[in-house]
């Protein structure tokens, strides 16, 4: 029997890296209904990753017509409405961490599974940080509400492939206390 292939479900790349990770906890934002997200950094060299995010956008704006269309004559050009694949040059052009890199904020209102680089589960809080690199299962859909119209994106899970440098400034104690620099205080 042939596997269903949803067109509009994307595994990024393994060096996407995860920033503002909410992944353990929901998180209201603004007052809104408290979610799980995270913000997926594609670097531009990954184009499979960017063609198959593009394709997915595509596939949910063709899906999502009627809704598109809403109470309208027409459906509004994929051009003219909200799409979730963002550049970060342009946007963040401030953000390290953004640059030279497109970037997705996904979210979902239940909680993704988590697991390592082997497929186990993650259980270890401190393991899935800002600045983890991994893939991300996302998909895509259109939405239209309160006169937004666009595309959103999903998340599903996430695959921690491998630790990279915390975003947002705060270190793990991990990484404070491994070196012996501060050894001659017990002795």
């Amino acid at each position: 029997m042939a596997k269903y292939v949803n067109p509009t479900k994307v595994i990024t790349g393994p060096d996407t890296r995860w920033s503002y990770c909410n992944a353990w906890e929901a998180k209201a934002i603004n007052g809104g209904t408290p979610k799980f997200s995270v913000s997926l950094i594609i670097p531009k060299s990954d184009t499979a990753t960017i063609a198959k995010v593009k394709a997915a956008i595509q596939a949910a704006y063709e899906e999502g017509a009627s809704k598109l269309k809403g109470n309208g004559k027409s459906v509004p050009q994929l051009s003219a409405i909200k799409t979730p694949l963002r550049d970060g040059d342009l946007e963040r052009p401030d953000d390290e961490a953004y640059a030279n890199a497109y970037f997705i904020n996904a979210n979902s209102a239940t909680a993704p599974g988590i697991v390592d680089a082997d497929r186990q589960p993650i259980i270890d809080h401190s393991e899935v940080y800002s600045g983890v690199y991994g893939r991300a299962s996302i998909n895509f859909y259109a939405f239209n509400s309160n006169g937004n119209r666009g595309i959103a994106c999903g998340l599903n899970n996430l695959q921690k492939i491998r630790d990279g440098e915390p975003l947002g400034g705060k270190s793990r104690a991990e990484d404070d206390f491994n070196d012996d620099e501060d050894s001659d205080f017990l002795d």
